[in-house]
């Protein structure tokens, strides 16, 4: 060790006088000084442990002691026993062990006890240390093995550069497996090197550090095979079992709570009954594509049959976001991790900026190969986007109403006609950008600084149209003209410029009921709030007219 017995000793006296007293402590040494590494650096740390009922905190105390940095924790005989008994219990599924939980046993198994020397030899004969080095080694082996397979999927959809770096994950992972089946147990990757240096085979040190060494350029496929190719040699030379050799053996497959839901052509993809993912029209031809359960060459070659180019990355993209899974043949899951690292899962994009967020035709899209997250959760997306289908229809039926009105010369009828009209158009701007719970129609005028700049030149017809009366029919056709002049303002700006006109046949009716039943589908899905209770019936009815000749 990098510091003397008496050191140590000397450090361990004077924390313990900040300290409360009253609790008979043993106390260990842990960390990379008591492993042998270190450097003038590097932290003490303390562990105090008693045979106390207490319940005692898991954050350490820091100290500053003669110009090093101490930390002392605390725990209970009865607690390290609890540590020990889950690590066994999850030792036979390395993929469920917690790498904060076997970090804390190796550093208690491999620590120099300073006082309390029975108690602490005790605490650590609860489990032999050759039994920790096999389950730290299958720790590291079953990590290898997901990342160098997660390498082999990057590689074959044409994602070279991240494939290098996996594969360099791989590798580190693959060689702490092998010396931990050494005694060389210490998790942190910065000791690796005289980790290496200890384990007395320099030939399996130097082609490591040879492999590690080794930069393909970058976006050159052909180098990263080479390298992939080399590290799985030596992860083979390592023992290592279950490392892939082709892609074969890796499937795509489904994700649970993630469903699909298709409006005119746009194709939204919900992630966990909480998040909307949009995809331009690339990105949705390859996920129509997609054939769950098949081996991720078919799927790409499928995904390729749709005349998208390079649809490589954007399965790549799919697979990034937890949107699809990867599975191993027989493996279950390939879930990649990075040692001490942030936790592995699903990445979460920024949301998208696109404005407006929603039209009738489905969500705003950044491009054709997007995959965006939209910046509302599933349900009030859902809402919103119903909220602005029912909107256009109560458009479409006021100024049906306003045009007979004006027949009959029902200037009052046809005065609050319109501002209905206006109300329902000015609703559906507000839903296209998410505003949703809505505000109360007498409000909305007030409300238009919540609609970004560019609705400015819609709004302010809108507000010029609602106190306008009308007191003949030629200031009756003069409303007319600038109402519907205003709603095609307002749904250029709402993205419903395409929407059918509801009213003027059995056709269009027919497109208006397709329409809101593709998002009704949606919104019943995730328990949104419905625009009208007998949007009930549109849905039971499969989106037809619920009385129908048979």
């Amino acid at each position: 060790m990098i510091l003397t017995e008496d050191q140590l000793q000397d450090l361990l006296e004077k924390s313990l006088t900040e300290l409360p007293h009253g609790t008979e402590w043993a106390v260990t040494l842990e960390g990379s000084i008591a492993e042998g590494f270190g450097n003038p650096s590097s932290d003490i740390d303390f562990l105090l442990v008693g045979r106390t009922e207490d319940d005692l905190p898991t954050m350490p105390s820091l100290l500053f002691v003669d110009g090093r940095r101490v930390e002392i924790r605390t725990r209970s005989v009865g607690r390290l026993a609890a540590q020990f008994r889950e690590l066994e219990k999850d030792a036979a599924r390395p993929g469920r062990l917690s790498e904060d939980l076997l970090n804390r046993c190796q550093r208690l198994l491999h620590s120099h006890p300073l006082r309390g020397h029975a108690l602490v030899e005790e605490v650590k004969a609860m489990l032999p240390l050759e039994r920790f080095r096999r389950i730290a080694a299958d720790w590291w082996a079953h990590r290898a093995r997901q990342a160098l397979r997660h390498a082999t999927a990057l590689l074959c959809l044409g994602e070279s550069d991240e494939a290098v770096d996996w594969a360099r994950a791989g590798l580190v992972q693959t060689v702490k497996s092998w010396a931990a089946g050494l005694g060389e147990t210490y998790l942190e990757p910065k000791w690796l090197s005289l980790q290496l240096d200890r384990a007395g085979r320099p030939d399996v040190r130097d082609r490591y550090w040879r492999l590690q060494a080794a930069t393909p350029a970058p976006g050159d496929a052909d180098a990263a095979r080479e390298h992939l190719t080399a590290c799985l040699d030596f992860a083979e030379d390592l023992d290592l079992t279950g490392v892939p050799r082709r892609p074969e053996p890796l499937t795509v497959e489904r994700v649970r709570g993630v469903t699909t839901w298709q409006t005119g052509d746009r194709v939204h993809v919900v992630r966990g009954r909480r998040e909307v993912f949009v995809l331009g029209d690339d990105a949705g031809a390859v996920w129509r594509s997609l054939v769950l359960g098949r081996p991720l060459p078919r799927v790409l070659a499928a995904a390729a049959g749709t005349g998208v180019a390079e649809p490589g990355p954007l399965l790549a993209a799919f697979l990034r976001y937890g949107l699809v899974r990867l599975a191993w043949k027989g493996g279950g899951t390939v879930s990649p991790a990075l040692p001490l690292a942030a936790p592995s899962g699903p990445v979460t994009p920024p949301p998208s900026t696109a404005q407006p967020l929603l039209s009738v035709r489905g969500a705003a899209v950044g491009g054709p190969r997007a995959v965006d997250l939209l910046p509302l959760p599933a349900d009030r997306f859902a809402a919103a986007a119903m909220a602005l289908v029912w909107s256009n229809v109560v458009v479409e039926n006021a100024v049906e109403d306003l045009t007979g009105a004006l027949q009959r010369g029902q200037w009052r009828v046809a005065e609050l006609t319109a501002r209905r009209a206006v109300h329902a158009a000015l609703r559906g701007l507000f839903s296209a950008h998410g505003v949703h719970p809505l505000p109360a129609d007498s409000d909305l005028v007030r409300r238009l600084d919540l609609l970004p700049p560019a609705t400015r030149p819609a709004t302010a017809r809108a507000r010029e149209l609602l106190p306008r009366t009308v007191g003949s029919a030629q200031e009756g056709d003069a409303l007319l003209a600038d109402l519907r002049s205003c709603v095609l303002l307002v749904r250029g700006a709402a993205g419903a410029d395409s929407f059918p006109l509801s009213f003027e046949s059995a056709d269009t009716w027919r497109a208006t009921l397709q329409l809101g039943y593709d998002w009704l589908r949606l919104g019943s899905h995730l328990d949104a709030e419905l625009p009208i209770e007998e949007a009930r019936d549109l849905l039971a009815s499969n989106g037809a007219q619920p009385h129908q000749a048979r």
